[in-house]
């Protein structure tokens, strides 16, 4: 572990360079200085995580998380297909009750919330604004098409997910306290020290917890932020230089009365936040897809034409494939291991158990919230008639004006749902306030695992954590997703080499689960 002196170090660091504003012209707003400087950020940061693989118009992260996920997939026996029944039951508290205790260690054991509540944070850390302005983006850029590509990394990132959950449980730590900390800094350390690659390991370790706490940062935190106060601006016509901001100043407060409190209190607040909002928010596009019912066949029908547009050329084929890629991964993070990080906490016996009932993220995430906004915006569209896609950055325009993110999704509801535009506004909240929870508690574990656990890198990282709600809310919508896609997606690259050498335990842990139901 590093010193903890390193940690104020870095902390002070960090704090003096990403809001610099008294070096910033006075007649500028805040919200101008802090996206003035957090752009360049953004913007080198992308293009180095995002590179093309050689002689490849594809960037070399959609090649690893596409690959790894059928990968899992055929080698599992489509895990995400066969036991999905099991998952659900297991999640529901079916086999709480079973006590087999043979062969399982003691450690296994222990745990801090049950299946529910692990499941509701993880959920909460996946399902946001990449589900309402992720989704228009991905729509706005790449066309109905990408909505396909979207569909089909959840349903391939739900085996992704069951390894990394499964070996998040097997390899966690359990504190004298009963705290347990786990996630890919754990499995990748421990499980790649049983294989004789200890230093490879560690390695491993520490990069992807400095990334997941630069994601935590990013995509569970500026990104949600951002769309939130975006929201709320429009909303309540709000004007001034400061507004974002301000907005932030609030999300900031709000967050760290809930973030302080631990993975209990986040939990506690995840299990009732996200089935309420996620209920909510999947009624409202029923009714919306209800009333259209009509047009839901010629909705399907452009999304899977122009999936495979040959019109489009190679070019634009992989340009929506890669579009729809980018926009799932970042949606349900399966590949990124940061799920895994919550769901070590669980009560179980059986690692596996665990890894089943996180396969049901992607399902939830993608192929059911994704999918019935990106049919209402495009039922909303019709024919292209309200906007054009392809939009620059993801700007489209609506009625004269620039729209962009979550303004397109509030534009279809509002259409149809006389309230929507108050509603969207609390949707996008409550969806920014749980994953923002959610991903301080992923950043937490991983800056912990880094700077040593004590109480003063413990306060250092919140603090840096709630400053970056700010930095989020007052960012341009454009840089602030380029930072949070490459933060998130970096992840896959130390995850996905852990996951790769160690799915066999995987296996072994599913055969004891699976055989353990059937002697019950």
């Amino acid at each position: 572990m590093i010193h903890q002196s390193l940690s104020k170090t870095i902390f002070f660091f960090l704090l003096m360079t990403v809001i610099p504003w008294s070096s910033r012209a006075q007649d500028q707003g805040l919200d101008d200085r802090i996206n003035d400087t957090f752009t360049p950020i953004a913007n080198w940061w992308g293009a180095l995580v995002l590179h093309n693989f050689p002689g490849t118009s594809i960037p070399t992260i959609i090649i690893l998380l596409v690959g790894g996920a059928m990968f899992f997939t055929l080698y599992f026996g489509f895990v995400n297909v066969r036991h999905f029944s099991t998952a659900i039951n297991t999640v529901r508290g079916k086999y709480d009750e079973l006590d087999v205790k043979d062969t399982i260690s003691e450690e296994s054991q222990k745990g801090e919330v049950s299946h529910f509540q692990a499941l509701s944070t993880a959920v909460s850390g996946t399902v946001g604004n990449g589900n309402i302005a992720g989704v228009a983006l991905a729509i706005a850029v790449g066309g109905p098409g990408a909505t396909f590509w979207m569909i089909l990394c959840g349903l391939l990132g739900m085996s992704t997910k069951f390894v990394e959950c499964t070996l998040g449980v097997r390899y966690r730590d359990v504190g004298e306290d009963g705290t347990v900390y786990g996630g890919p800094m754990y499995y990748l350390t421990k499980g790649l020290k049983e294989r004789g690659l200890g230093g490879v390991g560690k390695f491993l370790a520490v990069t992807f917890a400095l990334l997941c706490i630069g994601a935590s940062f990013g995509g569970g935190n500026a990104a949600q932020s951002n769309q939130a106060a975006m929201q709320l601006v429009n909303s309540f016509g709000m004007t001034g230089g400061s507004a974002r901001t301000i907005i932030g100043l609030i999300m900031m407060v709000f967050v760290g009365i809930i973030i302080f409190g631990g993975i209990k209190r986040i939990a506690s607040v995840t299990e009732k936040i996200v089935p309420f909002m996620a209920l909510i928010y999947i009624l409202a596009c029923l009714y919306v897809i209800g009333i259209n019912f009509s047009f839901v066949d010629d909705a399907f029908g452009m999304i899977f034409s122009q999936a495979f547009n040959p019109q489009a050329g190679l070019g634009g084929l992989l340009g929506v494939l890669i579009t729809g890629f980018r926009r799932a991964a970042f949606s349900n993070e399966a590949g990124a291991g940061s799920a895994s990080i919550a769901h070590a906490a669980v009560k179980t016996r059986y690692p596996a158990s665990e890894g089943l009932v996180a396969l049901l993220e992607p399902f939830i995430d993608t192929v059911v919230i994704c999918t019935m906004t990106a049919l209402v915006i495009i039922i909303f569209n019709g024919d292209s008639s309200v906007f054009d896609y392809g939009g620059v950055g993801g700007k489209v325009i609506i009625d004269g004006v620039p729209v962009e993110g979550a303004g397109i999704t509030s534009a279809a509801f509002s259409k149809y749902i006389f309230f929507a535009g108050p509603f969207l506004t609390i949707a996008v909240v409550l969806f920014a306030v749980s994953t923002m929870i959610s991903w301080s508690y992923y950043g937490l574990q991983s800056w912990i695992f880094v700077f040593g656990k004590s109480k003063v890198a413990d306060l250092s990282y919140k603090i840096l954590f709630l400053i970056f709600i700010v930095i989020g809310a007052a960012g341009d919508m454009s840089a602030v997703w380029t930072f949070s896609d490459a933060m998130i997606l970096a992840l896959v690259f130390p995850n996905m080499i852990g996951l790769v050498l160690l799915y066999p335990k995987v296996k072994e842990e599913l055969s004891l689960y699976i055989n353990h139901l059937h002697k019950s």
